[in-house]
């Protein structure tokens, strides 16, 4: 007998119920009426409370049968009664949960007397109904490999009331067809959760000819993610209790009254709304910048999400700006194939980019999405300058028809980045060329006051400003250069479980300005410069010699001793001076549509139609 068998597993798990050892069964630890007191024989009582007592050795694990321990009660009681068939047929109900059970065999049908049967989280793809008890009302099988109902359908139990198919491989019309009153005359409860039934209509029509369903359970189908999901499945199963584990109020069904008459309204489609609201924590890059920069170039920053959703349309209603059309060109020029030649400054942006690494894990879970589910596009809000909180306000509405695809992109979920758009504006070339050129620094203004008169300095001020009045420049943007400050997965799985709306506050972290992060590597870049300066010139004295250059080196060695030593403390003290910064935030919401009436119903779909 195969280990992986069925009845192999039960055979087992009776066999460690030690029915016929110490406690249980016959043996000289029982005291009986012809046998003498002495210390080797224990009393009843005395032995069956080594089989309840909780720090008892005797413990076994009863958990997979009600029956189990009342069945080595009986073998303490009357051992003499444990027969093979008795203790078959004494056994209503077997839970074989994760026990690595491949094959329903027919050793099942030795438990004539069986009526509740789990078999969940194992790993079967058929039942056999021909060997399954005929007595069986409860058959539990669910995360199982089920890919089909054909051998279950072909002489079912005709008492079951209770089966549970969820998180099985189901949804083909072939399966459909095998969920009717004609295979389950007596089903009461139907647990069809975690399958992949698209179909919403053909399933319902085969389930409304079940005489007795009062319990349904849908959620996590891909049809379920669609807007007239449940109004639809409460319309058309009047003698539903029971939805998704929630009780049908008489005013639902008032309110979804005549949805199954407009069956050729019903389109199986989902609309699911992604709005980003408020982003705070990001550093202030201008912040730092010197007072003696040059006038020329003008730099600007500006701020802007993305994210990526599956949409096989057109997005609908998108409240977002022209210039908000997010370029994936040049963006997967920077992330991906390194830095532009449009200024030296995109060099530095693309190296601190490809060092990010949660820019390279969000490129590489995006190429996994697009291959396990339907086309994947990214969307971006409107820009925002720099400001301590800034308001996006970006809302774009998605309808989705591949409802499995989108079912599969929910439980991977979203993947949303911060970007910076950093752009450098240069005077146009012109005839004026005191204003093409760049212009001095304050350093050199200064220098120059001191050399000219006052009255001359004035002169020339006057002069400029008459020029800069008569001709304004006109500026001249480079190529934008784009790097990814922060990214972050969101999860979406509790929209497959109908729960209509996710708002989620998303945490990226603690993130550093460019200036910054030069700032903390200059003294340690000085420090090593002056380290190999100071070798140098100590191997230029040894080869020269002497007792006097000895001396001077090794007087010059103490006070580079102690310079090293102070540029090391600085290095240190500088290092260990942590600025406290605010993590960068931003608020999402994705919100699936459902319609809430029959009437809402009608007013959304007519126009629709009509086009």
């Amino acid at each position: 007998m195969s280990s992986n068998t069925l009845s192999a597993v039960l055979e087992k798990k009776i066999r460690q119920l030690c029915l016929s050892d110490f406690p249980c069964g016959y043996g000289s630890w029982r005291r009986t009426k012809s046998s003498t007191e002495g210390a080797e024989t224990e009393e009843t009582d005395a032995l069956l409370d080594l089989l309840s007592c909780s720090h008892s050795p005797w413990m076994y694990d009863e958990s997979w049968s009600p029956q189990a321990a009342a069945l080595r009660q009986l073998a303490v009681l009357t051992p003499e009664s444990l027969q093979t068939d008795f203790i078959h047929n004494y056994f209503s109900t077997l839970r074989i949960v994760d026990e690595g059970v491949l094959v329903i065999d027919d050793g099942l049908l030795k438990f004539s007397k069986l009526q509740e049967l789990v078999l969940s989280a194992n790993i079967i793809s058929e039942i056999p109904a021909e060997n399954l008890p005929s007595s069986l009302k409860i058959l539990e099988l669910h995360a199982n490999r089920l890919s089909s109902l054909n051998s279950l359908t072909s002489s079912s139990p005709p008492h079951l009331q209770y089966l549970g198919l969820g998180s099985n491989s189901l949804g083909s019309h072939e399966d459909v067809s095998h969920l009717t009153g004609r295979h389950w005359p007596r089903l009461v409860c139907l647990d069809l959760s975690d399958c992949e039934f698209q179909d919403q209509q053909a399933l319902l029509n085969a389930l409304s000819t079940l005489p007795c369903l009062k319990s349904l359970v849908l959620e996590g189908n891909p049809f379920t993610l669609a807007s007239c999901y449940p109004g639809f499945t409460v319309d058309s199963l009047p003698q539903l209790s029971f939805l998704d584990a929630s009780w049908i109020s008489p005013e639902e069904r008032h309110r979804f009254k005549g949805l199954a008459e407009m069956s050729a309204l019903i389109v199986d489609r989902a609309s699911a709304t992604v709005s980003v609201g408020r982003v705070k924590g990001i550093p202030d890059p201008m912040k730092s910048v010197d007072e003696n920069t040059p006038e020329f170039p003008v730099v600007t920053f500006s701020y802007f999400v993305t994210y990526e959703f599956i949409c096989l349309q057109t997005p609908v209603n998108p409240k977002l700006d022209s210039e908000s059309k997010f370029d994936t060109a040049a963006t997967a020029h920077v992330t991906e194939d390194g830095p532009s030649d449009a200024d030296i400054h995109s060099n530095k942006n693309c190296e601190e980019e490809r060092n990010k690494p949660d820019t390279h894990n969000l490129l590489v879970c995006t190429e996994e999405t697009r291959h396990d589910s339907a086309h994947v596009s990214r969307h971006s809000t409107s820009k925002r300058t720099w400001s301590e909180c800034m308001n996006f306000s970006g809302t774009q509405t998605h309808i989705v028809r591949d409802l499995r695809g989108f079912k599969r992109f929910l439980n991977q979920g979203l993947y949303l980045r911060i970007e910076e758009e950093k752009v450098l504006s240069w005077p146009a070339i012109s005839e004026d060329v005191t204003l093409a050129k760049p212009s001095r620094t304050v350093k050199d203004k200064k220098g120059r006051k001191g050399k000219e008169s006052p009255v001359k300095s004035g002169s020339t001020k006057e002069k400029l400003k008459d020029k800069k009045k008569k001709s304004v420049p006109e500026l001249v943007q480079d190529t934008p250069i784009r790097r990814i400050i922060g990214s972050v997965h969101v999860p979406l799985q509790s929209l497959v479980k109908r729960r209509q709306k996710v708002d989620v506050l998303c945490d990226l972290g603690t993130l550093h300005t460019q200036s910054e992060a030069e700032a903390t590597q200059t003294p340690e870049k000085n420090l090593g410069k002056k380290i190999k300066e100071d070798k140098k010139e100590d191997k230029e004295s040894k080869l020269r010699g002497g007792s006097g250059t000895r001396q001077k080196s090794a007087e010059a060695s103490k006070g580079k001793g102690k310079g090293r030593k102070q540029c090391e403390m600085d290095v240190l003290t500088h290092s260990s001076v942590s600025v406290q910064l605010e993590p960068v935030t931003v608020e999402l919401s994705v919100e699936l549509e459902e319609w809430q009436s029959a009437r809402e119903a009608h007013k959304l779909m007519l126009p629709q139609q009509n086009s």
